[in-house]
């Protein structure tokens, strides 16, 4: 499984070509943030283009959009996070994922970070 990362602090994991990419909020960012309170998800079926807004997330201190990282279209959405946004809190890169998306274009994912990019991104900020 490979984890890719946006500039807006979103994750983006995939096994490999072919199959569906799970999205949510990097660690960094739920820190930055603060204790989420509400997400807004999107809805299955819904296409969207690399960068658009895909949903939204609200902590105690600031809402912050969450960014679709590649094109596709919504296969899944995350509805033990709708029920308790505190799993962006406890766990961002696993339980607190956001939804999973059918990639339209993978050579998207090439624009995306690595970790290590991000690191680097993440302590020049």
């Amino acid at each position: 499984m490979t984890t890719y990362y946006t500039a807006e602090h979103e994750w983006i994991q995939i096994e490999g070509p072919g199959t569906d990419a799970v999205i949510g909020i990097t660690p960094h960012a739920q820190d930055a943030l603060g204790d989420v309170v509400f997400v807004e998800l999107p809805e299955v079926g819904q296409t969207y283009a690399r960068g658009a807004v895909a949903g939204v997330v609200e902590s105690v201190k600031a809402a912050a959009d969450v960014y679709m990282p590649i094109s596709g279209t919504v296969v899944a959405v995350n509805e033990a996070l709708r029920d308790d946004p505190s799993l962006a809190n406890t766990d961002p890169s696993g339980a607190g994922w956001f939804f999973k998306v059918k990639p339209s274009d993978a050579s998207e994912l090439d624009q995306l970070m690595d970790a290590s990019a991000y690191e680097t991104l993440i302590k020049n900020a």
